[in-house]
């Protein structure tokens, strides 16, 4: 059992460092990193030449609380990617590097994806 969760962990360090080795964030095109946990899901902006992150959004957040979407849904996913390109565009960036992680680009990542699109966000 250990070592099966051990064996997967692996794996997925290694899928992500093969994510990562080609995606690179900057200020004009920063990353968009997307993060699901098991209860909710957050994404946000990151600049890698400076290490600042940009914006952010996320289930947790208060404005989300505030609504009944505050759980991991793919209602709450596009709302997210919303929030995030609006706050994008807020900051004059218009083009962003998908960062998907470990994670199959499906589900909730493509509705995170699909709604930053739809806002507005060229990647």
């Amino acid at each position: 059992m250990i070592n099966d969760l051990i064996k997967r962990n692996v794996r997925r360090r290694r899928r992500q460092l093969h994510i990562r080795k080609g995606v690179r964030g900057t200020a004009e095109k920063p990353r968009m990193a997307v993060f699901k946990s098991n209860k909710h899901i957050f994404a946000q902006l990151i600049d890698d030449d400076s290490g600042v992150t940009i914006a952010s959004a996320g289930t947790l957040t208060k404005e989300f609380r505030d609504m009944k979407l505050g759980k991991k849904s793919k209602e709450a996913a596009r709302q997210v990617g919303q929030k995030l390109a609006q706050a994008a565009k807020q900051k004059n960036i218009l083009a962003v590097v998908f960062d998907r992680r470990y994670y199959k680009y499906h589900g909730l990542l493509a509705e995170v994806a699909n709604a930053a699109r739809e806002t507005g966000l060229q990647f």
